[in-house]
């Protein structure tokens, strides 16, 4: 018989990918545990004087102090900010009104730099505004024109209904005629109205080109987009509290 020959047991190899796993596991628990140390960590130190004359000192904004500023420290000692005292319902109040009053008073800015980059892309020169003020003028002078038109037309309608009232002087005029002169006279009226409105919409129109080429003018001689703006009123004396 052959002698038995005796082997060592072979140890079993480890698996890299599980080892691998493991080292990530453990890097993990490092990492949280490092976060889980920052968080509890205070960012600063805070203190103040309370109204009776203790000193408190926190990590964390002081209840106590809510009505009184409170300085926030470094670990050193050192002063990283002073922290204001919380305001009153009407302080607050006035702030966000304050607020709003500023916010409307940037988009009033905006819309003038806007509107005036605008008229500089649109009018080059005040030939060019000339220009657009005339084709504006042009439709209501046409309509003014077809106005006064119509109006020669019923005085000339109107000569020969009076020439024949004439002769009703002191008696009854028919039905027929008198209807004839009211209606022509209806139709003057209106038209003398509207004369009179359009006469009133050139005024509007020349006052409109008129503070457009003011402005105009100083965005030629070099005043900035937005600049011309004055302040709002409202938004003036909420700035000067």
């Amino acid at each position: 018989m052959r002698p038995s020959i005796s082997r060592r047991p072979q140890c079993p190899r480890p698996a890299a990918p599980c080892a691998l796993a493991g080292l990530l596991m453990l890097a993990c628990g490092l990492a949280d545990t490092a976060v889980a140390q920052q968080a509890k960590t205070p960012t600063g130190i805070y203190t103040c004087n309370t109204a009776d004359g203790r000193r408190l000192t926190s990590d964390r904004p002081i209840p106590e102090c809510q009505t009184r500023e409170q300085r926030l420290l470094n670990s050193d000692g050192s002063v990283r900010k002073m922290v204001p005292p919380a305001m009153s319902p009407e302080e607050q109040a006035a702030a966000d009104q304050r607020k709003r009053a500023e916010e409307v008073q940037r988009a009033a800015q905006q819309d003038a730099i806007r509107r005036d980059r605008n008229l500089l892309q649109r009018y080059a020169d005040q030939a060019a505004h000339q220009r657009a003020r005339e084709a504006a003028l042009d439709d209501v002078r046409e309509a003014m024109q077809q106005s006064e038109k119509r109006l020669q037309a019923l005085a000339t309608e109107r000569k020969p209904l009076l020439d024949e009232a004439e002769f009703y002087k002191g008696k009854r005029v028919p039905f027929k005629l008198q209807h004839q002169l009211e209606a022509n006279e209806a139709a003057a009226a209106a038209q003398r109205e509207s004369i009179e409105n359009q006469k009133a919409e050139i005024g509007r129109v020349n006052k409109f080109y008129d503070e457009e080429l003011s402005r105009l003018k100083r965005l030629w001689a070099g005043a900035a987009p937005g600049s011309l703006e004055k302040p709002a009123p409202q938004a003036a004396s909420a700035s000067s509290r």
